[in-house]
């Protein structure tokens, strides 16, 4: 008997530790996935679309999308965020907020979701794209990045004098926590650090990752499109980049640099991280990147959704990466201009004030 009753207790544990697993794995459905994820968002997108000032408010929506040939319909609110691309003179369409309330989400693919960014096309939803596979080279680089889903967006607007909308390329990120969580680590917020305060391995990581990009539009002193995530309080930070519109990679027609950098172009590149002399202090990173390569590429070569001019040109760019990380002179002027007192290698992206 006391063994049948052991049998059961054993079975019941196992049972609740998989159903404990499924649970916790469910923010993960959603990203996990690689196919493009059609989405409706309806009701007065109108009045959504123009609230984009300084304290944009939430508007009561709804996000639909189709399961099986079912449609799955949640109520959501959501609010224009961001700042350069929150602009309605930058960017025909604002980045967006949706929160979900947590009892409206429950055996949908967005369980386990509290709050989304949903990156909105600027100028072209081809750079969404673009923007996107840019997430996806990182998630090859490190699991400390955040997951991305490229989506389908259709808005239906409820006002009858709207006119209907075609379908647009739009990308949800993974949540700042869930992110943190799947590190085992928490999110640091408000901290400023210098990036030698960081974990120097993951900062090169990302340092080397933004010049191979071509991205200056980053920094750890102001958090500039930068997240800090720890094992615990007391631990040392490390860095995950985010937010890749203004990369040289990408090629957004808006895209600039800084002035401050004196750069031609976001295609000219630029290593921003700190002073480092010794440069066998890049020999990892240098070969995480080798060891990457193929994979890279393959991010571009096995997606269908670009044409072949910026196919052509992204593999030469990314060719010209390889060329100067395997060249120790081309290497070292490069990776050392922090160091140059006359150089603009401290110069520190401060960006806007948020809101």
């Amino acid at each position: 008997m006391k063994t049948f009753y052991t049998g059961i207790l054993s079975s019941l544990i196992l049972i609740f530790t998989s159903f404990s697993g499924i649970l916790s794995a469910q923010p993960d459905q959603l990203f996990d996935q690689e196919d493009i994820l059609e989405l409706t968002i309806s009701g007065d997108i109108g009045s959504l679309m123009k609230d984009r000032g300084n304290d944009p408010q939430y508007h009561s929506l709804t996000l639909s999308y189709k399961n099986a040939d079912s449609p799955v319909s949640i109520p959501v609110k959501i609010k224009a965020r961001g700042h350069f691309r929150k602009a309605k003179e930058n960017c025909t369409y604002p980045p967006l907020l949706l929160n979900f309330a947590q009892d409206s989400t429950q055996n949908t693919l967005f369980a386990g979701q509290d709050k989304l960014k949903l990156v909105t096309p600027c100028r072209g939803d081809k750079y969404v794209v673009r923007e996107y596979l840019v997430y996806k080279l990182h998630n090859q680089l490190t699991p400390k990045s955040f997951k991305v889903r490229l989506v389908k967006v259709t808005y239906a607007d409820s006002n009858p004098k709207s006119k209907s909308a075609e379908p647009l390329y739009g990308m949800l990120i993974e949540d700042e926590g869930q992110m943190a969580k799947r590190n085992n680590s928490v999110s640091v917020e408000g901290k400023l650090v210098r990036p030698e305060q960081t974990q120097r391995e993951d900062f090169l990581n990302m340092a080397v990752f933004e010049y191979m990009i071509g991205n200056t539009d980053w920094s750890v002193q102001y958090l500039q499109n930068v997240k800090l995530i720890a094992s615990d309080s007391t631990s040392i930070p490390v860095t995950v980049p985010y937010d890749f519109d203004h990369a040289g990679i990408v090629g957004a027609p808006y895209a600039q640099p800084a002035v401050e950098l004196q750069l031609s172009s976001t295609r000219e590149r630029r290593y921003r991280g700190y002073c480092i002399q010794d440069m066998n202090k890049f020999t990892e990173v240098i070969d995480r990147f080798n060891q990457r390569k193929e994979n890279f590429y393959k991010v571009y070569t096995g997606n269908t959704l670009l044409e072949e001019s910026y196919l052509k040109s992204t593999l030469k760019f990314l060719d010209d990466f390889y060329k100067t990380i395997n060249d120790p002179k081309k290497l070292k002027y490069e990776f050392q201009y922090p160091c140059d007192p006359d150089g603009t290698g401290n110069v520190v992206i401060q960006g806007l004030k948020k809101n």
